[in-house]
């Protein structure tokens, strides 16, 4: 019971918080038996979250225990049933010979035919890279076999996790990837002769298959720059009839993307200059678009007079017809919001680390204003004016959500619009220049060395 109430309420945190999350390979998930599940972490207590969310089975967490004494954090950890860590790293944890009880309760699980959750690489950090993998994963799994009294059937699921704006609330999106399970007949068949060479093996291949499912790249703006290139490519590809246009599904983009980074780290090897001037001419495109108000899915579509004006009438009408009720939704939530932006930097946390205080702060101040307001309004206003309140709180909030994204999207429109009848050649320009950046990849793509990769550009 403790589970599924702390895994509704990671749901309801993470679809406030994120625009958009997708998850793809979910029937890659074992519908019973025991199953390490092993993501790469970049993105705090989130990455669990999204996991956990994700995952129809119960799982057991693996957490660092410095977050178990945590006001805020530490009771869904108990509630949860999770597992905690001692890392040597974590000042005043005393002997990580402790976690002898931590490897045991583990296998235990995993024997009883259950799911756990490790993170391979042991700590957390914000850039799009998969850090060296710590043996534990591969040491778990082979005790859970060793010891078991026929062959436990331990299934090893890397997944890969892809974020966009990651800290930003509403901006924020976040693509989970589940791959195939990881090969370990021949491991657990080498463990009995060479314990080690197997835990090498092991922790190798699953360091391979995480790769696999995720975007590595230098930091988060070239990730987002290969996301301009994507949509540039699709809408060139649909341009000239190899395609239909618009994004891809979760697990082909994430393919894309990351046979791309490969290509490009391997081509700037060999010709550097000529990779850090494409770069230059990817941000000065994306630049463009972000300064006249559009996507790259959204050039190319006709501006025409009729279309406008019915994009016009329809959504003035939306945002008239919801703005009462999106205005008093704000102004219940302004007193909250403000108070989260003000605790959030005094709290202190690390890059990876703001999502969770957002939320974790969020989770804290929102009820706590709430019941304040109500309070107050019951206390000037009387009970009936208290029960209306409470009754269109939650929807006046949503709404308000709704109401200040639609406003936001047709302000860039409307920007677009206006700067396209000011620079009739705008249009055309943008496009000469999404096509040029297209060739040159086909072109770059050519001089990558070493076989083309399967999904890259060469690849479609």
């Amino acid at each position: 019971m403790g589970y599924r109430l702390v895994r509704g309420f990671i749901r309801i945190l993470l679809w406030l918080f994120y625009r958009r999350i997708d998850i793809a390979g979910r029937d890659r998930i074992p519908s019973r038996g025991p199953v390490i599940v092993a993501p790469n972490h970049h993105n705090a207590l989130v990455d669990a979250m999204l996991v956990v969310a994700a995952f129809d089975r119960p799982i057991r967490v693996l957490a660092k225990s410095t977050l178990f004494p945590h006001p805020l954090i530490g009771p869904f950890l108990w509630l949860m049933g999770a597992v905690p860590v001692r890392r040597r790293a974590d000042v005043g944890e005393g002997d990580p010979n402790r976690n002898v009880e931590m490897f045991a309760a583990v296998v235990e699980a995993l024997r009883r035919g259950g799911v756990i959750l490790i993170f391979p690489e042991g700590r957390s950090q914000p850039q799009p890279t998969l850090l060296p993998l710590r043996t534990g994963t591969a040491r778990i799994l082979l005790d859970a076999e060793r010891g078991a009294p026929g062959p436990a059937g331990v299934a090893l699921l890397p997944v890969g996790l892809v974020f966009h704006d990651p800290g930003s609330f509403r901006s924020a999106s976040a693509i989970v990837k589940i791959g195939p399970p990881v090969e370990t007949a021949d491991a657990l068949a080498l463990a009995g002769r060479e314990p080690e060479r197997a835990v090498r093996l092991l922790t190798d291949r699953l360091s391979e298959a995480i790769r696999a499912q995720m975007v590595e790249a230098e930091d988060q703006h070239t990730l987002e720059l290969l996301a301009a290139l994507e949509a540039a490519w699709w809408e060139e590809a649909a341009r000239r009839g190899e395609g239909p246009a618009g994004p891809r599904p979760p697990a082909q983009s994430v393919a894309w993307r990351r046979d791309v980074a490969r290509a490009a780290a391997r081509l700037a090897e060999r010709e550097p200059d000529r990779v850090v001037a494409f770069r230059r001419r990817l941000e000065e495109y994306r630049g463009r678009l972000d300064e006249v108000g559009i996507t790259s899915e959204q050039l190319g579509q006709p501006y025409t007079v009729g279309l406008v004006s019915r994009y016009v009438v329809e959504n003035l009408a939306w945002l008239a017809l919801g703005r009462p009720l999106a205005v008093w939704g704000m102004l219940c939530h302004l007193v909250p919001y403000w108070l989260t932006s003000i605790a959030v930097p005094l709290i202190g946390g690390t890059e990876e680390e703001e999502a969770t205080d957002k939320m974790a702060a969020g989770a804290v101040l929102y009820p706590f204003c709430w019941v304040a307001e109500g309070w107050m309004i019951w206390r000037f206003l009387g009970p009936r004016a208290a029960l209306v309140f409470a009754v269109l709180l939650i929807p006046s909030g949503l709404l308000a959500l709704a109401w200040r994204e639609r406003l936001d999207r047709v302000a860039r429109q409307a920007r677009a619009f206006f700067r396209f009848l000011g620079e009739r050649d705008l249009h055309q320009t943008l496009l000469a220049e999404r096509r040029a950046l297209v060739d040159e990849v086909r072109a770059l793509a050519a001089r990558v060395p070493g076989p083309a990769a399967p999904g890259g550009p060469r690849g479609h």
